[in-house]
């Protein structure tokens, strides 16, 4: 199967448009039937990006991104969207160790080198009840694993994780501590837990406690924000709560993140996360598939769990149709909601990014747990994303791109 179909595209272009922002016509026709959010998006701090795709006859592709929203340079939470390039970097250095029979099935073991790190030895969701690279990456896809997440990162560390990603061209990316985990401050996230690699014939590859330091503002305003947030105990303190030392990833990054996983070709070299055809094909089919249509590990959540754009306002009954794939990461918390995906019709031949965020926070209080999100948030995905895909449905192009590779790997399962 042909998995780097992508990899004929060797001379493509890219384009911040010019022209009228398809974006904003597209908000401004619809804003009588949309939600509140389009009534006010600067209350919501929406910031979206759109890029659509064109191929020539060869089946190259050019692309045309716009832009909607605020202050690219406002802070916001990313949330699990972290999840995302942690993965392919995770891939990404298990292929620069370059170990004899080291790859992202080999067993990997967490251990406790201090508190309140824990150790993680087994994985009953996995077929053979042990971890790996390749199961947390299908746990991060699937569902936005907390712990698969925090593992990845205990492996990659932060300089490591951070520098690598900066030097790729991602220069608007901080990623400095695990989620959703009790007992780690700032000092906390910086130590890594000491792990290693395994197989029946023994330890493969060994890596120690590691302490390793990265930080940068970028200059982001709005870090300190709120009038009021929850600790820890259930207390409401009375001050802004403060995020300077949480993660960040702008919408930019996201959005060329994926892109470079997606049509790696056409990056530069530099941009590019140095994977396997094989690396390509598990991240491709674990963006792909539903949580129903995974054995291993095996859920029960809904198609839209963590498919916002288009249909993250729909009933959790509802099927998404199999011949739309979003290949994706989205993340919520603190109020913030993102999404970055690229969307595929097979059937329709339409392909396109959108990466989006909103922030649903009326209260102004953080930590509480009192957001916006079905109400105000999902809306705004599931009315822009099915607006922008009729746009798509109705915009002329040149040459149908080939998608067979979805249905490929849809088929192999």
């Amino acid at each position: 199967m042909r998995i780097l179909v992508f990899s004929l595209c060797l001379l493509c272009s890219f384009s911040l448009s010019a022209q009228r922002n398809v974006l904003e016509k597209i908000i401004n026709g619809n804003r009588s039937d949309f939600s509140a959010w389009a009534q006010n998006p600067d209350k919501y701090e929406i910031q979206v990006l759109y890029t659509q795709i064109d191929r020539n006859q060869n089946g190259h592709p050019r692309f045309t991104t716009h832009r909607y929203g605020g202050d690219p340079n406002r802070y916001f939470y990313p949330a699990s969207t972290v999840k995302m390039p942690a993965a392919f970097m995770a891939l990404e250095k298990l292929n620069e160790l370059s170990v004899d029979g080291l790859d992202k099935h080999t067993i990997l073991q967490h251990f406790a080198g201090r508190s309140p790190q824990t150790p993680a030895l087994i994985d009953p969701s996995s077929a053979s009840g042990l971890p790996s690279i390749e199961h947390y990456l299908r746990k991060i896809f699937l569902v936005s694993g907390n712990d698969a997440f925090n593992r990845l990162y205990e492996f990659l560390g932060q300089a490591y994780f951070n520098r690598r990603l900066r030097a790729k061209g991602f220069t608007d990316t901080r990623i400095i501590h695990r989620l959703s985990v009790s007992g780690y401050d700032t000092l906390g996230n910086r130590y890594t837990n000491p792990l290693q690699f395994i197989n029946d014939k023994g330890v493969l590859y060994q890596q120690g406690e590691v302490y390793s330091k990265f930080y940068d503002d970028f200059g982001l305003s709005d870090q300190v924000r709120g009038v009021a947030y929850m600790n820890n105990d259930g207390e409401i303190i009375d001050e802004s709560f403060d995020f300077r030392y949480k993660n960040f990833v702008s919408i930019q990054d996201l959005h060329d993140m994926l892109k470079a996983v997606i049509f790696p070709a056409s990056v530069s070299e530099r941009e590019r996360f140095m994977l396997t055809d094989d690396d390509y094909e598990s991240i491709y089919r674990a963006m792909i598939q539903f949580p129903r249509e995974s054995d291993y590990p095996q859920y029960d959540e809904s198609d839209n769990y963590v498919k916002f754009w288009m249909y993250g306002d729909r009933d959790t009954s509802f099927q998404i149709p199999k011949h739309i794939r979003i290949m994706n990461k989205v993340g919520w918390a603190y109020g913030y909601l993102t999404d970055v995906s690229y969307i595929a019709d097979t059937e329709a031949g339409i392909e396109f990014f959108l990466v989006g965020t909103i922030h649903v926070n009326e209260n102004q209080t953080y930590n509480d747990g009192v957001y916006e999100y079905e109400s105000e948030g999902l809306p705004f995905f599931g009315e822009l994303g099915r607006a922008v895909y009729e746009y798509e449905e109705n915009r002329k192009r040149r040459n149908t791109p080939d998608l067979s590779w979805i249905t490929d790997l849809l088929n192999d399962e």
